[in-house]
C-alpha cells in the first residue's frame, strides 16, 4: 500500500510539472511581435480558427508585416458616439503601400469557432463581413460586445477571434495608453519583426 501511494503522489506531481511548465499542451503556433515599447507573445489557435488563423500565419511566414505597426487605440475616453464602448489596440498594414496585402478571407464567427473576446483575445479587424485581411487587433479587458451577436457591429456578425496573448499585456496596455488624436496612435508603433518562436 506504501508502495502505491509513493507511485501515486509521483505520477500526480509529474502530471502537474507538465501541466505547469506549458508541456502537453495543444501546441499551437506561437508568435513573437516585436514592438518599439516591448514584445508580444502570442498563441494562434490553428484547430479552432480553421479559415482566419492560418491566413495569419502566412502573412508571418512569408514576411507580409514589414513596415506594420499599432496605428489605432480604443478607449473608454475617445468613442464618445458609439452606445457600445471597448477597448482594443489595432494594427497591420493599415494603407499597405507595399502592397503586402492577401486577398479578404470569409468570416469566421465566434458562433462557428466557440472563441470570445476575452482579456488578451487576438481577432481581425474588417468592415463588412468577409473583409478582413491583415489588420488584427487585441482585446483590453473582455469585450462580449465583439462576439457573435454582440452590439458592436450593427450586422451583429462581431469579428473573428483567431489567438491570444500569452506574454506582453503590459506591452499591450502601455501601448493604449500612448499619445493619439482621437484613436490615431500619434506617433504610431512600429513592429520591428512578426515571427514564428
Amino acid at each position: 500500500m506504501h508502495n502505491f501511494s509513493l507511485r501515486l503522489l509521483f505520477v500526480v506531481t509529474l502530471a502537474l510539472g507538465l501541466f505547469a511548465s506549458g508541456c502537453g499542451t495543444s501546441g499551437n503556433p506561437r508568435v513573437l511581435i516585436q514592438t518599439e515599447l516591448g514584445d508580444i507573445t502570442i498563441e494562434i489557435f490553428e484547430n479552432e480558427a480553421p479559415i482566419t488563423a492560418p491566413n495569419f500565419l502566412r502573412y508571418v511566414r512569408e514576411g507580409r508585416y514589414e513596415g506594420a505597426a499599432f496605428y489605432r487605440t480604443v478607449t473608454m475616453a475617445n468613442q464618445p458616439d458609439n452606445d457600445v464602448k471597448i477597448e482594443v489596440i489595432q494594427g497591420g498594414l493599415k494603407e499597405d503601400e507595399a502592397g503586402l496585402g492577401l486577398p479578404h478571407i470569409d468570416h469566421e464567427t465566434t458562433a462557428q469557432t466557440g472563441l470570445c473576446h476575452l482579456d488578451g483575445t487576438i481577432s481581425m479587424a474588417r468592415a463588412e463581413p468577409g473583409t478582413a485581411s491583415s489588420e488584427f487587433f487585441v482585446c483590453i479587458g473582455d469585450q462580449p460586445e465583439l462576439d457573435f451577436g454582440g452590439r458592436r457591429n450593427p450586422d451583429g456578425q462581431g469579428f473573428a477571434v483567431f489567438g491570444r496573448v500569452l506574454e506582453g499585456m503590459d506591452v499591450v496596455r502601455a501601448i493604449q495608453q500612448q499619445s493619439a488624436e482621437g484613436q490615431a496612435l500619434t506617433p504610431e508603433i512600429k513592429i520591428t519583426a512578426v515571427r514564428l518562436i
